[in-house]
């Protein structure tokens, strides 16, 4: 029998997390809503959703949550209301005293969480030093979640400059990587951060759904990139949501024409510890 045609409406959520906890939730809430009714079985948050102040500072530390915190709660209360799977930022308590981790949750229409994704690159590059305040996730074999038969990974950020990361994903049959992020704005930033996502589709012939914060900090443009690289949805500088179809048809007929993935001659293997 023919394979089934799997495809389905995915949504990128992009606003500008705050110090306000109570207040993001009910955003993410509403945004969840407005993805829903326009079809999305899967919406997609940027990275720190539950918290961000700027610059990194101890108060991350203080608003840190579980997984069992009030954060992943109300994602859990969003997606069983509206039935779909939603994937947002969390800023996660360790067991160090002056760190977290940055961390992703998928909680899916059910309420249960389904995976998740602690960020392994951190983002020590531009001034930046990400690394002073959050604990580097573990080099962990890949969480993976199904939505209706498609396999779906996460990856955060600034992974994205690292294209071993995505691989890895799709070594474990990720065909849809979801990519939270709070991308810093600066020089050829807005450059960097369409071609960084749309490089990831293309070698990989993979949909690619990333969902960034809103200026005046983040640069915007959250994006949903097919297999060929072609942007099927995307946002500009405001709050809001874009909504694209991604469809296994389509990896399948880009595969067919360009099977580079099936031609690869190597393999990633996790850099050994210095």
């Amino acid at each position: 029998m023919p394979e089934p045609v799997t495809s389905f409406p995915v949504a990128v959520a992009q606003f500008a997390p705050t110090d306000d906890r109570v207040h993001n939730r009910d955003l993410i809430a509403a945004f969840t809503a407005v993805a829903a009714a326009r079809g999305a079985r899967l919406v997609v948050f940027p990275e720190y959703s539950s918290f961000f102040v700027d610059p990194l500072s101890e108060a991350f530390v203080h608003n840190a949550e579980t997984l069992e915190g009030e954060f992943v709660g109300a994602l859990a209360e969003a997606a069983r209301e509206h039935e779909v799977f939603v994937v947002a930022g969390l800023v996660e308590k360790t067991d160090e005293a002056r760190r977290f981790s940055n961390t992703l949750v998928a909680v899916s229409p059910l309420g249960d969480v389904v995976a998740t994704y602690r960020k392994q690159h951190l983002y020590d590059a531009f001034g930046a030093r990400e690394s002073e305040w959050v604990v580097p996730g573990a080099l962990d074999a890949p969480q993976t979640f199904d939505v209706d038969g498609m396999r779906v990974g996460m990856q955060t950020c600034y992974d994205i400059r690292f294209p071993e990361v995505t691989r890895r994903l799709v070594d474990a049959g990720a065909e849809l990587v979801l990519v939270p992020a709070e991308w810093v704005r600066g020089p050829l930033k807005e450059h960097h951060w369409s071609t960084l996502v749309t490089a990831r589709a293309i070698e990989n012939t993979i949909y690619v759904a990333a969902a960034d914060h809103t200026p005046p900090i983040g640069v915007g443009t959250s994006l949903i990139v097919d297999p060929m690289g072609v942007a099927i949805a995307a946002l500009g500088e405001t709050a809001g949501v874009a909504v694209a179809e991604v469809s296994r048809a389509r990896i399948r007929e880009v595969r067919e024409a360009n099977p580079s993935l099936a031609l690869r001659r190597y393999e990633v293997r996790p850099k050994p510890a210095s």
